[in-house]
């Protein structure tokens, strides 16, 4: 469950406001501040992927997401504490800074599923630091790039939410349930063992492709789990999750594909890629 602190005015004071707090932005993100009632944000338009979007060679994916973006992306999942806790993502090229959906128009490509984490962009939601000590409530938080005098408030000047608004609140809010389910499921799987350390490498025209750090369910282990273990991954609605990420994991053919298509010519160095 998300606890959220609430939104507050520009006069309004926060929870613990004299203690010092610190907002660490998502991934991808470059700085981020608390959405205020009177902000104005300039938001992306329709036909446009933004730019920090582009050099992502992965990024976050939540528990319903698995399935639309199974389709199209390698799904993997992630750890960064050592494998205490692991987290899904979508794999987006095969050398890290590199987006093969991203085509030569600076559109996402419009034939694949779009994931969440794009489509809340400017806003998002952060873990409070407070004094020092991780809190549970998470905040509303907007990119400060995104804030423009031009831009459109979230709120009228009664302090209601305007309808534009209210739907990217339900986005915001809708996502950020959905990673603390992805989030208790990734850590069922790993508690029952399934999990298993693999790199994609590619040779291309001499060049070498390399992605480390991921990790997939191993399909052995899976197959010879007890019955108890089992059902709770079955009670827990996770076999269809798994079932989708071991089916994704092919899409690293699709992934390489793309690169040959998007390269008119073969790399010689790495600032070559994209």
């Amino acid at each position: 469950m998300v606890t959220v602190w609430h939104y507050y005015t520009e006069n309004d004071s926060i929870k613990n406001e004299t203690l010092p707090m610190k907002i660490d932005p998502p991934l991808g993100y470059e700085q981020i501040t608390p959405l205020l009632k009177n902000h104005r944000v300039l938001l992306p338009r329709a036909e446009e992927t933004p730019a920090i979007f582009h050099r992502l060679h992965a990024m976050p994916l939540s528990l319903s997401e698995f399935e639309p973006a199974c389709r199209d992306y390698p799904i993997a999942f992630v750890t960064s504490d050592g494998g205490k806790t692991f987290n899904a993502v979508v794999v987006l090229g095969m050398q890290v800074k590199q987006n093969l959906f991203i085509l030569t128009d600076g559109m996402w490509d419009r034939r694949s599923y779009l994931p969440a984490y794009v489509r809340r962009y400017p806003f998002c939601m952060s873990r409070v630091t407070v004094d020092g000590k991780p809190q549970n409530e998470r905040i509303v938080c907007v990119e400060e790039g995104a804030l423009h005098d031009s831009g459109k408030p979230p709120y009228d000047a009664d302090g209601q939410a305007l309808p534009q608004w209210t739907v990217l609140e339900k986005l915001i809010f809708d996502y950020e349930q959905d990673l603390v389910r992805c989030e208790s499921l990734c850590q069922l799987i790993a508690e029952l063992g399934l999990l298993e350390p693999f790199t994609m490498k590619a040779e291309v025209d001499g060049f070498t492709m390399q992605l480390d750090g991921m990790h997939r369910v191993t399909r052995t282990t899976l197959e010879a789990l007890p019955a108890d273990p089992l059902c709770r991954l079955m009670a827990a609605g996770a076999m269809e999750k798994i079932y989708s990420h071991l089916l994704s994991l092919d899409n690293f053919r699709r992934l390489l594909n793309r690169r040959s298509f998007f390269a008119i010519k073969p790399p010689n160095k790495q600032g070559d890629f994209n």
